[in-house]
């Protein structure tokens, strides 16, 4: 196998026929040129990672020297709703102020129904998502369980929420120890029930829902862990060979290193399997 195309994050399924231990078995395909590839089954293969030193747009399309804002060009990562401070930041959404980049798209992607979760990815952390995001948005985070928690109806909200469970437990992912290894269980539901008792006063002012759900737990295809976690980048080596031990997040798992699809996105490259000892 030999092919060319430009980076983008990889999409997750889960398959529902194949549900380990109440664990859901996550599926990875990269949508490649005009192939689809099963990054699954390159899991144990030895693959060929070559980035031909160019780099696109994924808005403008246009070639560009630098990425920013994971695969934009500078003009369009300074235009685009979709890279403004309150896609990090949601409590800092500036709609109602006149000021939002690209009202129609906020309207379309942040006037939408959010839930703010729960995750384990590499220890207790508290998220958001839209909800047509989910289970998506924990696969990507590497979460081994997570647990959504209760429902609103924007972004700007969840953000705002999100701020107040921040005071309590962490908002980040520890990539590095998320690719060391399965974090340790954690009693989400317990940690529910603490957070919302200590909250209750201050989330009397916001409109939502409480969710009844239950945790969703994840399995990942990955035969080994790195002891020591090394990241690849192609603008520092633009060749990365190795046999792929796993996936997770977005993170390809190689045994020289760990790399990460969507921080490369609109980079083009070959990607090769080389059948060792044929």
């Amino acid at each position: 196998m030999s092919l060319q195309g430009i980076l983008k994050k990889m999409e997750t399924s889960i398959d529902q026929s194949q549900i380990v231990s109440g664990q859901e078995d996550i599926n990875y395909k990269l949508i490649f040129s005009d192939q689809i590839i099963n990054m699954n089954s390159l899991v144990g293969k030895t693959v060929k990672l070559i980035h031909s030193g160019k780099i696109f747009c994924s808005h403008c399309k246009k070639q560009i020297k630098k990425s920013y804002a994971e695969g934009f060009c500078y003009p369009c990562s300074m235009k685009l709703a979709s890279c403004d401070l309150c896609i990090l930041k949601p409590e800092l959404c500036h709609y109602d102020q006149g000021t939002c980049r690209e009202p129609s798209w906020g309207e379309e992607h942040c006037f939408k129904p959010h839930i703010i979760y729960l995750a384990n990815s590499s220890g207790l952390k508290v998220g958001i998502t839209r909800k047509a995001n989910v289970p998506f948005r924990w696969m990507d985070q590497g979460a081994t369980e997570a647990l959504a928690v209760m429902e609103v109806k924007n972004r700007l909200t969840s953000g705002k929420i999100e701020v107040l469970f921040k005071k309590h437990i962490s908002d980040k992912t520890d990539w590095r120890k998320m690719l060391k290894g399965e974090a340790p269980p954690i009693d989400l539901y317990e940690w529910r029930e603490k957070l919302l008792a200590e909250l209750k006063e201050d989330l009397k002012s916001f409109e939502f829902t409480l969710l009844k759900e239950t945790v969703v737990r994840f399995s990942y295809p990955v035969v080994q862990y790195p002891e020591k976690v090394s990241s690849l980048n192609l603008d520092k080596k633009p060749e990365i060979f190795g046999k792929i031990f796993g996936i997770k997040g977005q993170y390809l798992i190689f045994d020289c290193g760990v790399f990460n699809v969507r921080s490369h996105t609109g980079y083009e490259v070959t990607l090769e399997e080389i059948y060792v000892g044929a």
